[in-house]
């Protein structure tokens, strides 16, 4: 098992051996990041200080990229675009153009019903 730092500046402010202001400053962090990693162990202990970063959170991350795509990815990528889509009409504003000229317009003064 890995223990990174903010577990063991945890447990050393649990252990009561050293005042939070001066723990604080030991590490160079700030009050509120301690309060943070503390609330984060007694609500899931270790597991809850373990960082997420670099995790996949989607299964479907990189289908934009990637070359060759099976039907169902094809699919997958359309429901995507058009849940984004629908998503950006419930807001007001539709885009036109892509890339440097990508443009966000309005909708909100039009009359969308036909």
């Amino acid at each position: 098992m890995i223990i990174c730092q903010d577990q063991l500046i945890v447990k050393e402010y649990l252990s009561g051996k050293i005042g939070r202001n001066d723990l604080c400053r030991k590490y160079n962090i700030s009050t509120s990041t301690l309060r943070q990693w503390r609330i984060k162990y007694n609500e899931n202990g270790i597991d809850g200080l373990k960082s997420n970063a670099g995790k996949a959170k989607s299964e479907n991350r990189g289908i934009w990229l990637k070359k060759g795509k099976t039907l169902e990815e094809e699919l997958k990528l359309k429901i995507m675009r058009l849940e984004i889509e629908n998503a950006r009409l419930k807001k007001g504003y539709i885009v036109k153009g892509g890339g440097v000229r990508k443009e966000f317009i309005t909708t909100l003064d039009e009359n969308t019903k036909s």
